[in-house]
């Protein structure tokens, strides 16, 4: 009688532990199905995102592109002292074209020199095919390092701030987009932290001694926050 009641019982525990399992089996199955279509989702949500990222990428680059090329178009055969960086589309002016040394008064050659640069450097910046695009428009001072940072931070400024100043000027003669300017246009001044040096490191003061025009896009901050993001998720 013993034997047939543990004979009994076995089988009863036998199913309910089966029954136990298998319902621990549709738990972890069910939690599986889910967390493999969250992932689907959250990879499906980032590729969106990864291709919206490389359309704004490439939209302003493409922009960019367009301006630099029309720039160095533009300025080919000026005979202006000046350089446009293929990179960035930044125009590089040297030593002397604007300011006599030591000076932030603009010089008659300066001015000169600015009446032949602005009118065809700003109709192609503000141009209906660009200016939706423009965020900024940077003039920027720089000097070597003989001196102080403080000395040539005041001597970039002034000298960014007063080819502004003429530009903006009513002496200086009308050209289109002039008013529209304003709304643009900044002055920086950059002391000598970022000099030109040649191939050895060593800095080339006459040529470190300039004025940059620059352009920033608006879609260029977009960019920044997804580089930011990008460094963020390296971390």
């Amino acid at each position: 009688m013993a034997k047939g009641r543990y004979r009994n019982e076995d089988p009863m525990l036998e199913d309910g532990d089966q029954q136990h399992w298998l319902s621990y089996s549709d738990l972890m199955s069910a939690l599986l199905l889910m967390f493999a279509l969250f992932l689907m989702v959250t990879i499906l949500h980032n590729q969106k995102q990864i291709e919206k990222k490389d359309q704004v990428i490439k939209q302003v680059i493409g922009v960019k592109t367009q301006i630099i090329k029309e720039l160095q178009k533009a300025f080919k055969d000026s005979n202006l002292n000046m350089k446009v960086d293929p990179q960035t589309g930044a125009i590089r002016f040297s030593d002397g074209v604007f300011f006599d040394t030591n000076s932030y008064k603009i010089s008659r050659a300066g001015k000169k020199n600015l009446e032949e640069f602005v009118p065809k450097y700003i109709s192609i910046l503000l141009s209906d095919r660009f200016k939706d695009h423009i965020a900024q428009i940077i003039v920027e001072g720089h000097t070597d390092n003989d001196g102080s940072y403080l000395y040539n931070l005041d001597l970039s400024q002034q000298r960014a701030s007063a080819v502004v100043k003429v530009i903006l000027s009513n002496d200086f003669p009308n050209f289109k987009h002039k008013k529209e300017l304003r709304q643009f246009i900044t002055a920086n001044g950059r002391s000598f932290i970022d000099p030109i040096k040649d191939k050895n490191g060593n800095i080339i003061k006459s040529k470190s001694r300039r004025v940059e025009f620059k352009f920033r896009l608006k879609d260029e901050d977009v960019i920044k926050e997804i580089q930011k993001m990008v460094n963020d998720g390296d971390q």
